[in-house]
């Protein structure tokens, strides 16, 4: 169980380092997921920068053997996704929402192996 949590935590943490600073940069290609769906590029900035968060806190987390800000990164990665998956199924594009729905199961299970 423990190697699943690990793989979970750095997948994730990779994901959404890789994703926030994409956000958070403000390059077309980092927010072309959000503009499809509507949503201001002003807040998917602030997102990118909330998904850096998550996945700093799951980094220092799992070097430090910190269980309780691992479970912060994976708690603000699965508030991320509700709200990517909300969005998605309020534009009608619930086809695009499946990574989301994934990513927060992955967030789900590594909370759970905590």
């Amino acid at each position: 169980m423990e190697t699943l949590h690990t793989v979970i935590s750095l997948l994730l943490a990779l994901i959404f380092l890789i994703s926030g600073l994409s956000k958070a940069s403000g390059s077309n290609a980092g927010l072309s997921g959000t503009r499809d769906v509507g949503f201001p590029d002003g807040l998917a900035r602030l997102v990118g920068i909330f998904e850096i968060l998550a996945s700093s806190s799951l980094i220092i987390g799992f070097a430090l053997d910190n269980a309780d800000l691992e479970l912060y990164g994976f708690v603000a990665i699965w508030f991320i996704m509700a709200e990517a998956i909300f969005y998605h199924f309020k534009a009608n594009k619930i086809r695009t929402g499946f990574p989301a729905m994934l990513l927060i199961i992955l967030a789900t299970i590594g909370i759970a192996t905590i």
